[in-house]
């Protein structure tokens, strides 16, 4: 309990601006370096990754998307699959019905008006099928190197829990994130959350002593 305590008279004397420095500079010092979590080799594959993701692990995203894309890997061959084979293919990633049908109309949307190339706008990305602001975000970011600051899970849950944002919805969290956060190292920090959510803070089996960013940070409701 004293040391709840301790943990509350410290963040009580840290500014909001010390608390992001300090989230940045741990992060840091942990992930130095961070991989893309989906498996892809151009802007399409990464595309039809981000829609399979939706409620699927990467892990098994990974695990499925060999298969797939040695079936088709652009939009050409991809429009040309039968929607009941994708599916298939897709159905451990769970929702396979939509999704497939979703990669099999995107794929020719992209041959219609964008001679099959994936467009570089998140207005354009955002109008095709399966493709939300959050997968827009992640093709943005990592497949063109715009910044963006796509909010999963994991960092709704810790950004609420070290008293960055409201938790009340992912939109605001984004908003809150790209206010508090340099537009710089948006594409890199959006990633170092999600692998120090998994590895440090997840939802289940949390352990406070080895997650140093809420002993520092975190809402005095998860330092008891």
């Amino acid at each position: 309990m004293e040391k709840s305590k301790g943990f509350f008279l410290y963040l009580k004397i840290m500014t909001k601006a010390e608390k992001v420095q300090f989230i940045i500079d741990e992060l840091e010092r942990i992930y130095p370096k961070v991989p893309v979590p989906l498996d892809h080799t151009d802007s399409y594959t990464l595309l039809v990754a981000v829609l399979l993701s939706a409620q699927c692990t990467d892990k098994r995203v990974n695990q499925i998307t060999p298969r797939l894309f040695a079936r088709a890997n652009n939009p050409f061959d991809m429009a040309k699959v039968p929607v009941e084979e994708i599916r298939e293919i897709i159905k451990p990633c769970g929702l396979s019905p939509r999704k497939s049908k979703a990669i099999s109309v995107l794929s020719q949307m992209l041959i219609d008006k964008y001679n099959g190339e994936v467009p570089a706008s998140f207005e354009a990305l955002e109008e095709l099928p399966g493709v939300g602001h959050k997968t827009a975000s992640v093709v943005m970011s990592q497949a063109f190197g715009v910044p963006a600051f796509p909010v999963d899970t994991h960092i709704h849950r810790l950004l609420y829990r070290w008293g960055m944002t409201n938790g009340k919805n992912v939109e605001q969290t984004e908003k809150d994130a790209k206010r508090l956060f340099p537009k710089e190292i948006w594409n890199k920090l959006h990633l170092q959350i999600i692998f120090y959510g998994r590895e440090y803070c997840p939802a289940r089996g949390w352990d406070i002593k080895k997650d140093t960013i809420t002993q520092k940070v975190g809402r005095a409701q998860f330092l008891k």
